[in-house]
């Protein structure tokens, strides 16, 4: 399968899988609406994709919700598999990944320098002329 049908295979089970969460069709109670499906990566002989899963929640909580899902992961094959309609569809694993927050924190860390943001610099350098 091409580069790019497999990148929009994996971005369609992204959306997939965030809708089933948001829309409440995972019952795990681990399973919290705070949580976001970063990215999908689906093997190139569709026998396996990597779904990355990030959340403003503690690390502790995320956890859980991908432990969630992971318990959750048959209902969800399912469930795409349905509405996707592939020969094959990719067994799904779950994994934990801190890329939100960490830029949340690299953001924070960037404002607490006190540097002036480029529109903030604009506006001043407008003042003055």
């Amino acid at each position: 399968m091409g580069e790019f049908r497999l990148d929009r295979l994996g971005e369609q089970i992204r959306e997939e899988i965030s809708a089933m969460i948001l829309g409440g069709k995972i019952k795990d109670p681990r399973v919290s609406t705070f949580l976001s499906i970063n990215r999908v990566e689906v093997a190139r002989d569709l026998g396996f994709a990597k779904v990355y899963v990030s959340s403003f929640m503690s690390a502790a909580e995320t956890k859980q919700g991908v432990r969630g899902l992971e318990n959750a992961a048959g209902f969800i094959q399912s469930s795409l598999s349905k509405k996707l309609r592939l020969r094959q569809f990719p067994h799904l694993a779950f994994i934990f990944d801190e890329s939100i927050r960490e830029a949340f924190e690299m953001v924070k860390k960037i404002d607490d320098l006190g540097v002036p943001h480029d529109a903030e610099k604009s506006s001043r350098s407008d003042d003055q002329s």
